[in-house]
């Protein structure tokens, strides 16, 4: 193991040596370690810092604030958006990466090859952490089947896939466009769209998928088919990708190292938030819910179910312990309630997380671990599955989140349905309107006029580097469908709202 081959401050676009002609800027051309004083610790670590900026002042992560986690449209500003949900995850992926190196000793840290890069390891996980879910549309993951369901339903109606001169090509995209995945567009967000160059390091660490939108999900039994559950990246970021796992030996369909540790801040920070939100939200008491937590608990653990979690404290220890101090809360017992559950099984979640990276570390630098570290069949595990499923059946299933979520669904289908004329225009009137060299259609030129600059911009330059390809209608019949996709899904909850309204009131 050579972290030195992992923890890299190289960008997908980097300035060329000066020539004659002055300083350019190329993508995929990388820099070099003496180019960028590599052996300058401050410098080294500041490139992390630059990261940091870029992510936290990105258009991408404020939209976060008005983007759902469980409740749509939700006006209760004490229940959580996919911001507040990503902040506490960028929380616990530090704690995360703290008790690693607490529990290294420098010898074995040393040993792996991560003893000088602790600081660096801590803020690639906590960016990571924090905009793991900018690619996701409003409503939730209610709004990626709605995306999904109407490309399906729309698009065999255009023969541009059955008459490329790649026909495998041609149904591969058509199924890749019916597969829209929030992990695929984040990448393409920060690729293609915001273009934020971020280090491939940080890049790197929040591909949770490792599978391409051309591929068919492996089955169980096959290698590496926890990390190919979902589609991770999508046909127009295949040659980014490529790029970042040359420059990081990132075999093929194998994953970065610190992604496993911002999978697993997210299966500990949500499992809880999305049930302290339903109380919050009046849809559960704190007693009823305790006695679900340990129902559901036994049901899963069955003779575990005693095994001691912390400090010889068992799950009903800990949930009887927050239902104690609860009560003894004269004013907000809800809240004293979750802050002992929290401090009770936080810890030893994250205990167990750094445990398994380290034990499986040879298998998780080489990317190829196939489960999340959370996903034993330990104790642990069924404590986060206890919270899922409690979630499921009593947060996520009630009448006030399915009606919001089937709101969610007409908003964007309506959306889409809208925008659909720009589908059927053809190709090449869409491209001279787009360039300006033509005005457009009626209906056309006014739904062009409402695209965001940038997602036009990034269409038309990929479409005009292509018009030399055999199959330059395929392609560029793709990346229309991506600009749909990339403004939908780039919308905020309230601003869908608001876009549809406007069109169903003509």
């Amino acid at each position: 193991m050579n972290f030195n081959e992992k923890i890299k401050i190289t960008r997908p676009y980097s300035k060329k040596n000066k020539s004659s002609e002055g300083t350019s800027t190329d993508k995929n051309v990388v820099s070099t370690s003496e180019d960028n004083g590599y052996k300058d610790a401050f410098y080294f670590a500041d490139q992390f810092e630059s990261d940091r900026g870029r992510i936290i002042q990105s258009a991408a992560i404020r939209r976060l604030q008005q983007k759902t986690q469980v409740f749509p449209l939700e006006k209760n500003s004490a229940v959580r958006s996919r911001l507040t949900h990503s902040l506490e995850v960028q929380q616990t992926g530090r704690h995360i990466v703290r008790t690693i190196f607490k529990k290294l000793s420098k010898g074995e840290a040393e040993r792996i090859g991560i003893s000088q890069f602790e600081r660096e390891i801590e803020t690639l996980v906590e960016m990571a952490c924090l905009m793991h879910d900018i690619g996701n549309p409003p409503f939730g993951h209610f709004g990626e089947s709605a995306i999904n369901h109407w490309f399906e339903k729309h698009l065999d109606q255009h023969h541009v896939f059955s008459q490329a001169n790649d026909k495998m090509l041609g149904l591969q995209l058509k199924m890749e466009l019916k597969s829209f995945e929030g992990n695929a567009q984040a990448f393409r967000i920060i690729f293609n769209l915001l273009k934020l160059n971020l280090t491939f390091s940080q890049a790197a660490s929040i591909l949770k998928y490792t599978r391409s939108g051309l591929e068919r999900r492996p089955e169980k039994d096959k290698p590496l088919s926890y990390l190919k559950k979902k589609v991770g990246y999508y046909y127009s970021e295949i040659e980014d990708i490529k790029a970042m796992q040359s420059e990081l030996a990132i075999k093929d369909g194998h994953r970065f190292p610190l992604a496993y540790l911002m999978e697993a801040a997210d299966d500990i920070s949500y499992c809880l938030a999305d049930i302290e939100d339903g109380v919050e939200k009046g849809l559960l008491d704190c007693p009823s819910l305790a006695k679900k937590l340990l129902d559901t608990f036994n049901n899963i653990a069955k003779e575990q179910a005693d095994t001691p979690l912390n400090r010889n404290k068992t799950f009903a220890d800990a949930i009887d312990y927050a239902l104690y101090r609860s009560n003894k809360e004269p004013v907000n017992k809800a809240h004293e309630f979750f802050v002992w559950l929290r401090v009770q099984l936080i810890h030893p979640l994250v205990e167990h997380a750094a445990d398994n990276f380290i034990e499986n570390i040879e298998q998780v630098y080489d990317g190829s671990f196939n489960s999340a570290l959370l996903e034993d069949d330990s104790v642990y595990h069924h404590v986060i599955e206890t919270f899922k499923q409690v979630a499921i059946k009593y947060i996520f299933s009630t009448n006030e989140v399915e009606t919001k979520e089937l709101q969610g669904y007409r908003i964007i289908t309506g959306l889409l349905d809208a925008y659909a004329p720009l589908l059927t225009y053809p190709h090449d009137k869409f491209i001279a309107m787009v360039d300006g060299s033509e005005r457009g259609g009626l209906i056309e030129a006014r739904l062009y006029k409402r695209l965001p600059k940038k997602h036009l911009k990034a269409y038309l330059q990929i479409v005009e580097s292509l018009r030399d390809k055999p199959d330059f209608k395929l392609f560029e019949f793709y990346y229309r469908c991506r600009l749909l996709q990339d403004f939908v899904s780039g919308m905020t909850d309230q601003f869908a709202l608001d876009e549809a309204a406007k069109f169903s009131s003509i």
